[in-house]
């Protein structure tokens, strides 16, 4: 059995990357859209990102960004994967993945049933599909990283097929319950391990890692 993948995503200081790091986390994600509290500035994640290498796989996070900020993005920060979290189409995912040479991961709202069959239009194109919840209907909303998450049922009613992640509303606190519902093979987390928005908590990220830990056997 292949153990769950977990990632922490929105890093943007030593502590943060080295509890996820020590508590032995699979990926580790930088946010390179400004509007997010979580975003950190090239510099600073290019030093992350070298502190981080070998030990997890380090993911950049873009909303509808053109060629010219993933290109200066790269050309500022090692990355090992590209996911797009904003309105790109199948067309633009294949793009990303085509001229930049990293695997792509798309990130799909979900909100209802007809949510998980929409998402089959990027499955061709996206190394892994990321399964959140569908923003709120309100102005300081961002695209992902709002502490909601959707129906995990929804999920098990109609298993995804490929590589994908669970993502949305997760916490230390509910992560197992998560893993029983809809079996995935990879969580995803942000603002479920922030003491207030946009700054982490060490102390969560090792908590949430270890609750994955406990809930995968």
């Amino acid at each position: 059995m292949t153990a769950i993948q977990v990632k922490i995503c929105g890093i943007k200081d030593v502590s943060a990357l080295d509890a996820a790091l020590d508590a032995g986390a699979d990926f580790v994600g930088f946010n390179f859209y400004p509007p997010s509290p979580r975003s950190a500035p090239a510099e600073a994640a290019a030093e992350l990102a070298r502190r981080a290498e070998g030990r997890a796989r380090r993911v950049g996070l873009f909303v509808d960004a053109d060629d010219a900020l993933i290109e200066a993005t790269l050309a500022a920060v090692r990355l090992d994967v590209l996911q797009l979290h904003g309105g790109e189409t199948p067309e633009r995912v294949a793009e990303v993945r085509g001229r930049f040479g990293l695997p792509v991961w798309k990130a799909v709202p979900v909100a209802a049933a007809e949510d998980l069959v929409a998402a089959r239009a990027w499955r061709a194109q996206a190394d892994l599909l990321l399964f959140d919840a569908k923003p709120p209907k309100r102005p300081d909303a961002l695209p992902g990283g709002n502490a909601l998450a959707f129906d995990w049922d929804l999920i098990a009613a109609d298993r995804p097929e490929g590589d994908w992640m669970l993502s949305g509303g997760l916490t230390p606190e509910n992560v197992a319950a998560a893993i029983a519902r809809a079996a995935p093979p990879a969580v995803d987390v942000a603002s479920g391990v922030e003491r207030r928005r946009g700054e982490k908590d060490p102390g969560l990220i090792r908590a949430f890692v270890e609750a994955v830990r406990r809930a995968d056997g």
